[in-house]
């Protein structure tokens, strides 16, 4: 029997408060949809914003390419919504973010980049992490974009985006979450297999043979002046 999912408080964030702009500046994300039967160039821009909002802009690799899934896109036999699955379930997506983070960090950048916000709480990263643990990652995407808060913001046809980064009240947005999240944390940074220096003895620094003091310079009556009494120097 698998444990039921947890409840979870919201919290304040910009993306649930209406903006009151009327005409949306250039800073504002672009949106990439199929709602305007896009053409050929505007289907690459659409297919490209997907593998950026999923991957983020390091991860979009030659091996985390789909071509078929890209092709279904291109001849209307899915949605983007659908794309966008294709993207989280990918080999390469879990190679690259699953199975390099715990449960809890994943939450939270799948959220991120799914939901197009930030976690409300710890108790709503606790509680998806759970749901990963007993159903699986597959379970845990279907939720994210059978959810209400998925269909009402970006329906079938429009790429996941960052929602409300950029307000007009203020001078700077929000800070992108593919720089706010890394895909890899501290604790697994270990496990990668990168080069450490381990060094147990006292470190010496090295003077090249050219600056070393030559007869009669200063240098080299440092330490006797040093030690000489300060009586002696009065």
């Amino acid at each position: 029997m698998s444990i039921p999912i947890l409840n979870y408080a919201f919290s304040t964030q910009n993306q649930r408060v209406d903006g009151f702009e009327y005409l949306p500046g250039e800073e504002q994300p672009k949106i990439y949809t199929t709602e305007n039967l896009p053409t050929a160039y505007e289907m690459d821009e659409i297919i490209w914003g997907g593998y950026r909002q999923i991957f983020s802009e390091h991860q979009i690799l030659s091996s985390t390419n789909e071509p078929f899934l890209e092709s279904q896109l291109r001849f209307n036999q899915v949605t983007v919504k659908d794309f966008i699955k294709g993207l989280l379930l990918s080999q390469a997506f879990r190679n690259l973010n699953y199975d390099v983070n715990n449960n809890y960090r994943f939450v939270e950048m799948c959220i991120q980049r799914v939901l197009g916000r930030d976690i409300y709480n710890e108790r709503e990263k606790l509680a998806f992490s759970v749901l990963i643990g007993s159903k699986g990652l597959e379970f845990f995407v279907d939720i994210l974009l059978n959810s209400d808060e998925y269909i009402e913001n970006f329906g079938d046809n429009t790429v996941p985006y960052q929602r409300r980064r950029i307000i007009a009240q203020r001078s700077k947005g929000e800070i992108p979450f593919n720089l706010k999240t890394p895909r890899i944390g501290k604790e697994f940074l270990m496990k990668q297999e990168m080069p450490q220096l381990l060094w147990a003895g006292s470190v010496r620094k090295f003077r090249p043979q050219e600056q070393s003091p030559k007869s009669g310079d200063p240098a080299l009556f440092l330490k006797m002046v040093t030690d000489v009494s300060p009586i002696l120097l009065g």
